[in-house]
């Protein structure tokens, strides 16, 4: 089998297999935000709202991976729109979201899902964030792993901030590394032809 066609079809059965997953994606990634205190009524100093739609975020992502889905509904809006990378319809509303997550979250196993580059607007009672993700898990006792993005919009709701909107894209490839624009010509690596 050409290596082309493998690489192909592993993304196309990761995108299929794991982009519902991953669009209630890109907590464990942002460790220095673990021991935050949830933004709650009982703080005595309650947090920014950029902060609380951080810290929302990273909920959602954790008890994502653990498969906790009260958790994760607590961070969901139930009218939530979800839109993933694979060219397959959006999925609306929380129930229909949860079938979905629930049939695929069965076949994986030691899940892993780092978040980076997260930025964060808040205006007024709405706020959008979008990040990048790497993703590793085991799918029915096979290794997988894969890269993308993710925006989210989030509504303040009853004083808490609720994902409305999540659009997860499966990234197609890494960037190449760039040579730094100070590096000697001796030094540069060898680049392949360009075809």
């Amino acid at each position: 089998m050409n290596w082309l066609w493998t690489k192909k079809l592993r993304a196309f059965l990761l995108g299929g297999a794991a982009l519902l997953f991953l669009a209630t994606a890109p907590a464990n990634a942002q460790k220095k935000k673990k021991n935050a205190p949830p933004p709650d009524a009982s703080s005595a100093l309650p947090l920014p709202d950029e902060q609380q739609v951080d810290y929302t975020i990273s909920e959602m992502l954790g008890a994502w991976q653990l498969g906790d889905v009260e958790r994760m509904h607590k961070d969901y809006a139930d009218d939530v729109t979800i839109v993933n990378g694979i060219y397959a319809p959006p999925v609306f509303g929380w129930t229909s979201y949860l079938a979905l997550y629930a049939q695929q979250r069965a076949h994986l196993q030691r899940v892993r899902l780092d978040r980076s580059n997260t930025y964060i607007k808040v205006d007024g009672n709405v706020a959008w964030a979008c990040y990048q993700w790497d993703f590793a898990a085991t799918f029915d006792d096979r290794g997988t792993a894969a890269q993308g993005l993710t925006t989210l919009v989030l509504q303040k709701r009853n004083n808490h901030w609720v994902i409305v909107l999540n659009h997860t894209s499966l990234a197609q490839g890494a960037p190449e590394t760039a040579t730094p624009l100070n590096t000697p010509k001796a030094e540069q690596p060898d680049k392949p032809p360009s075809r």
